[in-house]
């Protein structure tokens, strides 16, 4: 935002509102949104607000030259949209390119995130969506073909990407694997790969640790790939609009940005899951299957129930202690861990034809077995920058942890997963990388009075309070 005094604005034929270019020293033009006071600037002077300051680099006393823009094709786009119309390829097009220009003001972008709420995009719009927003970051363009695992969250745990990328890679096959980070949850890919290596990278260092180890296990957040995307994101989430359909834009275009020809989706479905019924997730998969079969690409939609966590722990060191103990063929593994993954590697070798079908979790198996897997996540370790030498029972030693147990004598009947999420934030997941839980129990499991339900773990005595106090309010297991 820039501001103008009132009395010289109107002479100019400025008003608030206006876009306005400012052509600044060095040959340097930054498109601003105008705004005007009777008293906070004098005439012949522009005031920056703080963002637009670091941005322009000016100090006070700076000459700069302003010229009134025209109002952007994406404007018109955007009030078409919101009269319930429906928009090209180029339209959208316009509005995401002036999204990631930073010529949309948050207001004018807020406008296009709501005009959902009068007429839901259409299967073409969010082709075109999903192809503008790829289109306007940075692409990855390997010359091989190359294959992605993806669940779409909302389940605890659940780490299987970083145990299928290593089997996939172990087998010769290319997976440059780009994860978020955890938001509203105790952890996502990159928050527990980040315990064991750096995750953060550029694209040409992608492309190197790609050529050297077939695969990488990298946070996307530090790529320009879907600029527009992580803007919309940050202007939709205080609006509650419906997620599905940006949900799915977000994942293909950035699968269209790595240049994916083959992807997996794991769809967990559950009470308390992101997808909560049968009915949204057969929607789901029919507009996957749409996108995919658009941008050239193999989708395979792997719907599976989430009544609990996948794997034991929650939080990124316990779910990296996890993965590296299915890696490293650890007794205290979790078997469901590796039989979800080992089932989507397969699953995933199938759709690239790697083996025939029915093949595909044999082979999976195999590489973990022969400990090919695990020689592979070392290969990528190193080469992200970690120590490819680590102990699954070394990366969550050191602690403060408390013990829950079992009140009375009874089955394990729910297993919550929004209150483990509660309870693991409390503790100071996702930033605290020490802090989360560990299950004991699994769902429908008989347990004794006295038998160990929960393990809470956090950096200090206070988050452990605060988590311990969550879990009054919102228990996680309830035993009938």
């Amino acid at each position: 935002m820039t501001v103008m005094n009132q009395a010289e604005a109107e002479a100019y034929g400025i008003q608030a509102g206006d876009r306005v270019e400012l052509r600044l020293p060095g040959d340097k033009r930054q498109v601003v949104v105008m705004e005007v006071s009777q008293s906070r600037v004098a005439p012949g002077q522009l005031g920056l607000w703080r963002e637009a300051a670091s941005i322009c680099k000016c100090k006070d006393g700076t000459i700069v030259e302003a010229q009134l823009l025209s109002r952007p094709p994406s404007i018109q786009a955007i009030r078409k949209k919101l009269l319930g119309e429906e928009l090209t390829y180029d339209e959208i097009h316009s509005i995401i390119a002036d999204i990631v220009e930073g010529n949309l003001s948050p207001v004018e972008t807020t406008y296009y995130v709501a005009s959902g709420f009068v007429k839901p995009n259409s299967d073409a719009e969010l082709f075109y969506l999903s192809r503008a927003i790829a289109e306007t970051g940075e692409q990855m363009n390997l010359p091989v073909e190359v294959v992605d695992k993806h669940s779409i969250g909302g389940l605890p745990g659940n780490r299987t990407t970083m145990v299928v990328t290593p089997i996939i890679a172990s087998l010769g096959l290319y997976m440059p694997k780009t994860s978020s980070r955890a938001i509203t949850s105790p952890a996502g890919t990159s928050d527990t790969m980040e315990v064991l290596a750096p995750v953060t990278f550029s694209m040409e260092e992608i492309r190197r640790i790609v050529k050297k180890t077939h695969a990488c296990l990298v946070w996307g957040g530090g790529l320009n790939i879907a600029p527009a995307d992580d803007r919309i994101i940050k202007l939709s989430r205080p609006l509650a609009l419906e997620p599905y359909d940006k949900m799915l834009v977000s994942i293909m275009a950035k699968k269209v940005a790595m240049g994916v020809d083959y992807l997996v989706i794991d769809m967990p479905i559950g009470g308390t899951a992101k997808v909560t019924s049968r009915k949204v997730s057969n929607q789901l998969e029919a507009k996957f299957n749409y996108l995919g079969k658009k941008f050239g690409m193999k989708v395979k939609v792997i719907k599976t129930m989430a009544r609990e966590p996948i794997g034991r722990g929650v939080g990124p060191a316990l779910e990296a202690r996890d993965v590296l103990r299915v890696l490293q063929r650890k007794a205290l593994k979790p078997d469901d861990l590796e039989q979800k993954a080992a089932y989507l590697a397969g699953e995933l070798l199938e759709l690239k034809g790697f083996c025939r079908r029915g093949e595909g979790e044999r082979i999976a198996r195999r590489q973990l077995d022969s400990g090919a897997a695990w020689r592979k996540m070392q290969e990528i370790i190193e080469a992200q920058g970690g120590n490819p030498t680590v102990d699954s029972e070394a990366v969550a030693a050191g602690t403060y942890h408390y013990e829950i147990h079992a009140p009375r004598e009874g089955k394990v009947s729910v297993i919550d997963n929004r209150a483990i999420n509660e309870v693991c934030m409390n503790l100071g997941a996702p930033r605290e990388k020490l802090a989360g839980l560990h299950l004991h129990v699994r769902w429908g499991q008989p347990v004794r009075k006295g038998d160990k339900l929960l393990t809470l773990y956090a950096p200090s005595k206070a988050r452990l309070e605060l988590g311990l106090t969550a879990h009054e309010h919102s228990p996680i297991i309830t035993i009938i």
